[in-house]
Formats: C-alpha cells, sequence, structure tokens
C-alpha cells in the first residue's frame, strides 16, 4: 500500500519520462503534481515546456533559471579544484544534479508538498546524486523513484501509456540518451553500447568534428581572478555568458570531446561520448595558470586529492562533509592563481602557448641559461649526495 502523499514536486524535463511520470503520479498516488524545470543553459529545449506540463496535469509548471547560480557556485567551484573522474570526464552531468536537488528541495518546502520525484532509473549514476542530496537538505521529504517501482519496463511501454493516455509525444526518432546543460552533452545508446564501434556524426551536436574545423588555429586569453575565469579576449563576462563564450570559440574548432568508458558508482562500466568544448579550454587554461601559481608541495598535494573530490562529485556527495571540508583546502589552493592564460586552438587539440601572471613564482634569472648571480651551481653536489644516501645500501643489496 502507497504512503499517503497529497503533493509532490517532480523535477520535470518534458520528455517521454517526465511526462508519463507526472501522469502515473497523479493516477498512482491521487496526488497534486507540480513540475520543476531548472534552466541550466538547455537553450531550445525549454520551449513550451510549461504549458505541456500542465496540459499533461501539473497544477503549477515552474521553471526556474539557474543558469548564473549553476556557473558560479557548482561549475567554478569544481573547477577550482581541478576535478576530473577517472582522470578525463569532467562531470558535466554529475555536477548539474546537486543544483536541481537543491531547486526542488525550495520548492518543495515552499508549496508544502510532502515528497519529491524524479526520472532516473534503477541502473543510473543520477538516482543516487538526487537522493543524496534532498536527504541531506530536506529528510523529512519523501522521494519517489517511478522506475524502481511501476510495472513499466521499456520505452515502448513508455509510449503505450502515453497513447492512452493522451500525452503527446515527439514523433521524431531520438537516437541517443543525452543529456545537456552549459558545461556539456552527453550521448549514450544506440552504436555507443558497443565500445569497438565508432561514434556516429549525430553525437556531435555542440562541436564540429575536428577535421571539419577551419585550417587556421585561431586564439583565445582568458583571465582568472583566485582560480576564477573572469574573463575571454578582454571583455569581463558573467560566470554563465563567459561559459556559453567559449562553448562557442571551442565549437567550432572541434575541441573538446571525450570518448570513454567509464566506472558508474551503482557498479557498471558504459560507454559515453560526452562533448565539453568550453569546459575542456577552462580547464586546460586553469591547469596551465597553476604551473606558474602554485607552490610545486601545494600543487602535488591538490593533485593527490583530485580523485576524492572527483568521487564525491560523480557519486553524488556534493552536500557532504569530506565535500565541504575538499572544497575550503581547494579554494585556499586558489588565492594566488590569478593571471592570463593564452590558448591555441586547432582541429581539436588545445594548446596554451603563453602565460602570465602578477602571482607568478616563476624566476628567470633562477631558470635562465644565461650567466647569472643567484643560483649556485656547486651546490647542487651535496644535494644529489643527501638524497642519495637510502638509495645508496638499498642499491648494493640487488
Amino acid at each position: 500500500m502507497r504512503e499517503k502523499i497529497k503533493k509532490v514536486v517532480l523535477a520535470y524535463s518534458g520528455g517521454l519520462d517526465t511526462s508519463v511520470i507526472l501522469k502515473w503520479l497523479k493516477e498512482e498516488y491521487g496526488c497534486e503534481v507540480i513540475t520543476l524545470t531548472c534552466d541550466l543553459g538547455q537553450e531550445e529545449e525549454l520551449t513550451g515546456i510549461e504549458e505541456k506540463a500542465l496540459n499533461t496535469g501539473a497544477s503549477k509548471a515552474y521553471i526556474a533559471d539557474l543558469r548564473e547560480e549553476f556557473a558560479r557556485d557548482f561549475i567554478f567551484p569544481m573547477f577550482r579544484a581541478g576535478a576530473l573522474y577517472d582522470g578525463r570526464y569532467l562531470l558535466g552531468t554529475s555536477i548539474a544534479r546537486p543544483l536541481i536537488a537543491k531547486k526542488l528541495v525550495e520548492v518543495a518546502l515552499e508549496e508544502g508538498a510532502d515528497a519529491v520525484a524524479h526520472g532516473a532509473t534503477g541502473k543510473g549514476n543520477d538516482q543516487v546524486r538526487f537522493e543524496l542530496a534532498v536527504m541531506a537538505l530536506a529528510p523529512e521529504l519523501a522521494v519517489i523513484a517511478p522506475w524502481r517501482v511501476w510495472k513499466l519496463k521499456s520505452r515502448t511501454d513508455l509510449n503505450n501509456f502515453a497513447q492512452t493516455h493522451g500525452i503527446p509525444v515527439s514523433t521524431a526518432s531520438k537516437r541517443y540518451s543525452m543529456d545537456r546543460n552549459m558545461l556539456h552533452l552527453s550521448f549514450e545508446s544506440g552504436e555507443l553500447e558497443d565500445p569497438w564501434q565508432e561514434a556516429e556524426p549525430g553525437s556531435y551536436i555542440l562541436s564540429l568534428p575536428p577535421e571539419k574545423a577551419g585550417d587556421e588555429p585561431e586564439y583565445v586569453e582568458i583571465d582568472f581572478e583566485s582560480g576564477n575565469p573572469v574573463a575571454v579576449n578582454g571583455t569581463r563576462l558573467s560566470p554563465a555568458e563567459l561559459i556559453l563564450s567559449l562553448n562557442r570559440i571551442g565549437g567550432r574548432n572541434g575541441v573538446g570531446r571525450l570518448d570513454m568508458v567509464e566506472n558508474r558508482f551503482v557498479g557498471m562500466k558504459v560507454r559515453g561520448v560526452y562533448e565539453t568544448p568550453g569546459g575542456s579550454i577552462l580547464y586546460a587554461a586553469h591547469r596551465d595558470l597553476e604551473g606558474i601559481c602554485l607552490d610545486r608541495e601545494v600543487l602535488h598535494l591538490r593533485d593527490s586529492l583530485v580523485p576524492r573530490y572527483a568521487a564525491a562529485v560523480y557519486n553524488g556527495f556534493w552536500y557532504s562533509p569530506e565535500r565541504d571540508c575538499l572544497q575550503a583546502f581547494m579554494d585556499k589552493s586558489q588565492e594566488r592563481v590569478s593571471g592570463t592564460v593564452r590558448v591555441k586552438l586547432y582541429k581539436g587539440g588545445i594548446f596554451p602557448v603563453g602565460r602570465k601572471s602578477p602571482c607568478s613564482l616563476f624566476r628567470r634569472d633562477l631558470a635562465t641559461f644565461e650567466r647569472d648571480d643567484v643560483y649556485e651551481q656547486a651546490d647542487a653536489y651535496g644535494f644529489i649526495r643527501l638524497n642519495g644516501l637510502r638509495i645508496q645500501g638499498y642499491g648494493r643489496k640487488r
């Protein structure tokens, strides 16, 4: 027997799954359903979504413009930490979920709802991310995950349900399962379920294939302040505007595409293709600037913590004590990461070619191959001798 639920706030995209979920919730629980659609920079996908939600049975349909908050309070902190999951993935889907969950909770509490609902499947990571976030922010709210409890088991079942209940469904063939926001666009399913098969052209949307990009390199300069990007080619932009600007620049140069098999938190390996043009430029430029701004030991310590930070984001532990503590360290390390990086983009390649900073630790008078009066080369004898003491004995025992 279902628990008594009177009002639910549903994370709603307007696609087949969440449209069916909206109607199913009303039938299964006999409850009021309010939809929440979060604008995270997915652009055209939001057209007409409020009308569709109301026509499908929602009592209210919220559309929240979270673009600046997403960039400022979620993407930028993650980039200050230099986060990569499995050493390659820029966490474009993962970082959006804690913000959506945060807004779900805000609307649910404001509306006096008993529960929130999401359309994540029982095979994916998103169910974990949504529900851990809700548990952290409002544990009194129930969470409904229809894919884990209903009798609908396939896309065919959902289409039949939609047809029976008069829910309009796009007739366009959708080859891939996709997730889009301002940071990235992901592709799964279709031919991508065979790791040996090359992704087909339909998995390029945000960027040109590298071979079709221009024959001349394009240069872009990015200014940073305390680890945050603030300007592109000398023009200061808001966080969201900056990412979108770099998406356009990166897209026309075919950069930021990743084809990989990743390790899901729920225990399976899944092949995905990701387009992250602006984020890939930002990551490369930020990493390069750290080379002249960060002390060696701080950089090495930070890098040793990146896998833990990235796993916290990927696995849904954004609102956790460990991520908070890691963020404090990451942000402290970034206080001196200010300056400008010049990057060359060419046919899918991202090449930092110049960097400068008022906080630079680079000393030309020390690094020069010309004569200097600072470094005494004879000092290296004792340095090497002392460092070699412990391995002399080890070497003799071989």
